[in-house]
């Protein structure tokens, strides 16, 4: 099963609160690509075996987390919900947090009304735990986040890991449009999926369309996400 949703980055007013996607760790054996490189060579890629490890060690690597939250918005609530957002962003910026925004975005083509956010924690889980209660003793943050709520049909949230075979995340210039592809596995798949994509990667390098691929560590399980990045000239 899979969905997909075609995605617009925020505008200057939020941007400049945000960071693009740092630098992750990539440990795929892959042949890195150019001009030189024939089609043969992009099937040399590192094949993951099944073993009784969890996938998330073999795929990924724990010291990066990301958070995806999604925002369902009540019709005609849009600005005043973003203003929200940008002030919260701020805030968090001057907290000793190990936390950043990574993208921010409003949905074009999918679920109409509907806001996504992916935030970065560099200390792992830990980091989490630390945010989780600055959150709770921060009155400012606090209040900020209860004004949002009203302008809230729903909202959801997960905690994934990054695929290691993706490439190097980095920043984007110009206004582009994002698409969002998300899967839903069958349970026991996911190496699999892996293995299939390390390959599948390396047949979509020439345009840079690649952005971010995620998995679900908490919330709801076996849920791939892949990131799409088109520029607009």
């Amino acid at each position: 099963m899979a969905a997909r949703a075609m995605l617009s980055k925020r505008g200057p007013a939020l941007s400049s609160a945000l960071k693009q996607f740092a630098a992750q760790r990539n440990v795929s054996t892959s042949v890195s690509l150019n001009q030189k490189d024939g089609w043969f060579n992009k099937l040399l890629v590192r094949k993951i075996e099944p073993t009784k490890e969890s996938h998330s060690r073999m795929l990924s690597d724990k010291e990066v987390i990301y958070e995806l939250q999604t925002h369902n918005l009540k019709p005609g609530t849009a600005d005043t919900y973003l203003k929200n957002y940008e002030e919260y962003v701020k805030g968090i910026a001057d907290k000793p947090l190990q936390m950043e925004l990574q993208g921010s975005w409003t949905v074009g083509v999918g679920d109409q009304d509907q806001c996504l956010h992916l935030w970065k924690y560099s200390g792992g889980y830990p980091s989490i735990d630390a945010s989780i209660r600055f959150f709770a003793e921060d009155q400012d943050l606090t209040n900020l986040v209860k004004d949002r709520n009203q302008f809230l049909r729903q909202r959801t949230n997960q905690f994934l890991l990054p695929f290691s075979f993706w490439p190097q995340p980095s920043e984007r210039s110009g206004g582009n449009i994002y698409e969002i592809r998300s899967y839903f596995l069958k349970p026991g798949t996911m190496i699999e999926w892996g293995n299939n994509w390390a390959r599948a990667i390396q047949f979509r390098q020439s345009n840079n369309e690649a952005y971010g691929g995620f998995f679900s560590q908490v919330g709801r399980l076996y849920n791939v996400h892949h990131v799409w990045c088109e520029y607009i000239l």
